[in-house]
């Protein structure tokens, strides 16, 4: 399985779950993904955090491909080392939402027939912002597992259609603003 291969090339850190679906030969992850790996700190190969990551991802994957990727990153120029890392496993049927930073506006790049909703957020949770975003209520999910949670969503995606303007990459790149993340400690 694709996710199998990722948490074994050490591209997972702060795994929420990685679990199967009951949808045949379909996994399902929550957690940071590695964007840029950390430095070694170590003889044992051990690395520190990663400078790069994909906070609060959200992953559904077969055995060769991901149907579903989200999550939240602070540059937009960041873009480029997903589609690097990730984007060999995208198909035109992939759904990817990036919540980002330095975004003012929401907008929509399509990169190698993949279309990417990018949504600006300083704060908030991914998963919750995903949920909204394509209107799903906490009545959708009764009774399912964490993974069924996600096939769910990806569902809601496949008839989704954004207003968003659509941009190329470069456009859209050109639109960047200075914003900061918003974070809170402990309440």
């Amino acid at each position: 399985m694709l996710l199998d291969q990722f948490e074994k090339q050490g591209l997972f850190f702060y795994s929420n779950f990685k679990e199967a679906t009951s949808t045949g030969g379909v996994m399902a992850y929550r957690g940071g993904l590695v964007l840029v790996e950390g430095e070694i700190l170590d003889e044992q190969g051990r690395r520190g955090k990663p400078p790069v990551m994909l906070d609060g991802a959200v992953m559904l994957a077969d055995a060769d491909r991901i149907g579903l990727l989200a999550g939240t990153m602070d540059e937009l120029e960041h873009l480029q080392i997903v589609l690097d890392r990730y984007g060999a496993y995208f198909t035109p049927d992939t759904r990817v939402v990036l919540y980002v930073v330095n975004i003012g506006d929401p907008m929509q790049v399509e990169v190698a027939g993949v279309n990417i909703i990018l949504i600006p957020m300083v704060d908030g949770i991914v998963w919750n912002e995903l949920v909204d975003e394509v209107r799903l209520e906490k009545s959708d999910f009764k009774g399912q597992s964490s993974a069924d949670k996600l096939v769910t969503v990806f569902n809601a995606f496949k008839g989704y259609r954004p207003k968003y303007e659509k941009l190329s990459l470069e456009e859209a790149l050109g639109r960047t603003i200075v914003a900061e993340r918003v974070d809170r400690g402990p309440v």
